[in-house]
């Protein structure tokens, strides 16, 4: 598809107030253009970087099926990559996102607020309802609004680290 095509299709999305927007081939119901601009952006930054790169589409995945969307896996996808960053940054693989964002606060000058925030988020993926673990009878209910914040939120980060780690290579 062209550019031109995807632009004009975007254009009458939010011209009729569409709740969805195109990108990367898929229909996804984010409405802010700067929302769209961030995932884009991730995407297109780690297209050689296959790890990241899978984790990032398979988030979008889950977050746009119409039919049956996954929010709890999208979340799991949204956090996955950020911890596929920090590997790939802080050359460790198969270690936790903590110990990688431990290591980028040297590194790459990653404020400390930055990181807790990070492993903030990333614990609670890792606790809370299941989502990065096997449900359980006192799961939360991942809805929309929480799928869409990470999604958003851990593609700005991604872009973030690999702006820093470019800016400090």
């Amino acid at each position: 598809m062209s550019d031109t095509f995807v632009a004009n299709l975007n254009f009458r999305l939010e011209k009729y107030q569409s709740g969805y927007r195109f990108t990367k081939g898929e229909f996804i119901p984010i409405t802010s253009k700067e929302e769209i601009d961030e995932i884009d952006e991730s995407i297109t930054r780690t297209i050689s970087l296959e790890q990241i790169n899978n984790h990032l589409k398979t988030s979008i995945s889950h977050f746009s099926n119409r039919e049956n969307p996954d929010y709890r896996n999208s979340i799991k996808e949204s956090i996955s990559a950020v911890e596929a960053t920090c590997c790939f940054i802080s050359g460790e693989e198969n270690v936790t996102l903590g110990k990688t964002l431990a290591k980028l606060e040297k590194s790459i000058e990653l404020h400390g607020a930055m990181k807790s925030a990070f492993s903030a988020l990333y614990g609670w993926t890792s606790d809370a309802g299941g989502i990065r673990h096997a449900l359980t009878s006192d799961d939360i209910e991942v809805k929309f609004e929480d799928a869409k914040f990470m999604l958003v939120c851990c593609s700005a980060f991604i872009n973030y680290l690999l702006e820093k780690k470019r800016i400090s290579t």
